[in-house]
């Protein structure tokens, strides 16, 4: 039945914890998916040419520095690609050559930080400052259902915590507030 007399039927509490539980797999899906892309990488150029730049494309020109090696025009970038395709057609990995890169530049070589060690740390804060911050929302939402709050006080027509649940230097501080108006407290 719909329309205008039509009775709301309330949600099952089912309903939720599967919808949140449905969500939790799904965020857990994710992060998974993407740890494995960060482990392994995208996928090696094949050409000579596209591995050159692949490799080009990971290290900072010491010269431009906001550039990588693979987008300078600067004549030391132009040495360092011939260096990185010298370097493969010897067989050296990809690898091999960014550490030979890093010895004789140092860290900073590296436009990303590599993904082993310590700085592995900033490669996950991020993933867990997304899940903490989905995880902080949903106990939120949760203690205000709890609580009979519908959102945020500043929201027209939400309902307000009972005066119960106040501390005593809130509770005072909203009876000096109200007195200021004029009102009486409850």
């Amino acid at each position: 039945m719909s329309g205008a007399g039509a009775i709301a039927r309330p949600r099952s509490k089912g309903r939720v914890v599967r919808a949140g539980g449905l969500l939790a797999v799904a965020l857990l899906a994710v992060a998974a998916s993407l740890a494995v892309m960060l482990v392994r990488g995208p996928e090696a150029p094949r050409t000579l040419q596209g591995r050159v730049t692949a490799v080009a494309a990971e290290l900072r020109c010491p010269v431009c520095q906001n550039l990588s090696v693979a987008d300078s025009s600067s004549k030391l970038a132009q040495q360092m690609r011939a260096t990185i395709a010298r370097d493969l057609r010897a067989g050296r990995t990809p690898e091999q050559i960014r550490d030979q890169f890093v010895a004789a530049y140092g860290e900073w070589i590296l436009l990303s930080p590599s993904r082993r060690g310590i700085n592995l740390v900033a490669w996950i804060v991020p993933f867990l400052l997304v899940v903490l911050g989905l995880a902080g929302g949903v106990i939120t939402v949760r203690r205000w259902r709890a609580h009979g709050v519908s959102g945020p006080a500043s929201a027209p027509g939400a309902q307000v915590a009972p005066a119960e649940h106040l501390s005593s230097a809130d509770r005072r501080l909203l009876e000096w507030e109200l007195s200021r108006l004029g009102e009486e407290p409850e």
